[in-house]
């Protein structure tokens, strides 16, 4: 196509032929087999030249249009290969989303503008699915609260303690610090996977006690509603301390307390600009 483009610009076999590195012959062999492809002729041969039949000048306004999408495709293509354009597409789990990722994709904004970004919220599990199936260049995946689900390759970003959220007027609300075996008798507001077990679990077992299931909120949101009813406590991460609202009071369990590892995971072969955006995750 970009041959014919040539011949037809130049309206010369041998100058289209000189301009694109090939032999006369050749030029006069690609076209008689493209004229046969498309059932007539292409060109009128002339004493000096040749110019276009109305058939080829039907496809050279073609040939222009693919010819100019396939130039615009290898320059997005040597884009996303530099890691400076195309579309990152990040997944990330709630509380993920209140700072963690939010100043990450303002310092890559100002880095690298030119990045089409979207945004998926989920949980870890359905996250990790999400990236296997190609649907997701980079996800923030975190082992909370019953580990990585599936395999994946996965850089760690940072831990944090995992806070316990008290009503107000609660009758540990106003400690410091608080031991974990002093929340035996709560109701713990979660929802975990059915049958596995938890990190709360196991913190719950050093310490002595099996934790009192309750209502099943999955979202922190939500959560945080419950707890402010009084219907229970529940541990919220320190990403997301941010996000309390007024009538819910965060407290530090202490040292045997449970803690949460959160995750940058990648496919097999990451864009660059994913890995650009997983560095200012870890900074």
């Amino acid at each position: 196509m970009r041959l014919f483009h040539e011949v037809a610009r130049e309206g010369s076999f041998t100058a289209a032929a000189e301009l694109l590195g090939y032999t006369q012959s050749a030029v006069s062999r690609r076209i008689a087999a493209l004229e046969k492809e498309a059932g007539g002729p292409l060109f009128v041969r002339l004493a000096r030249g040749v110019r276009l039949t109305p058939a080829g000048a039907a496809l050279r306004r073609h040939a222009e249009a693919v010819l100019d999408r396939l130039d615009k495709a290898e320059e997005e293509l040597a884009a996303i290969h530099r890691g400076g354009g195309g579309t990152l597409r990040i997944g990330a789990f709630a509380t993920a989303n209140v700072w963690l990722v939010p100043q990450a994709l303002k310092a890559f904004k100002a880095r690298r503008p030119e990045v089409e970004l979207r945004l998926a919220e989920g949980l870890t599990g359905r996250l990790l699915d999400r990236l296997h199936a190609g649907a997701l260049d980079v996800a923030v995946v975190s082992d909370y609260p019953a580990g990585l689900p599936v395999a994946a390759e996965t850089v760690r970003l940072l831990e944090e303690r995992l806070l316990v959220a008290l009503p107000q007027g609660h009758r540990l609300a106003d400690r410091e610090v608080i031991d974990l075996r002093d929340l035996a008798r709560e109701t713990w507001i979660e929802a975990a996977p059915r049958g596995q077990p938890t990190i709360l679990q196991a913190a719950c077992a050093r310490a002595g006690f099996t934790p009192r299931g309750g209502l099943r909120v999955a979202e922190w949101t939500g959560k945080f509603g419950y707890v402010a009813a009084g219907l229970g406590v529940t541990l919220v991460p320190e990403l997301a301390a941010r996000a309390v609202p007024d009538d819910v009071v965060l407290r530090p369990i202490s040292e045997e307390g449970p803690r949460r590892t959160v995750y940058a995971a990648l496919p097999e072969v990451p864009l660059p600009s994913a890995l650009a955006f997983v560095e200012l995750l870890g900074q």
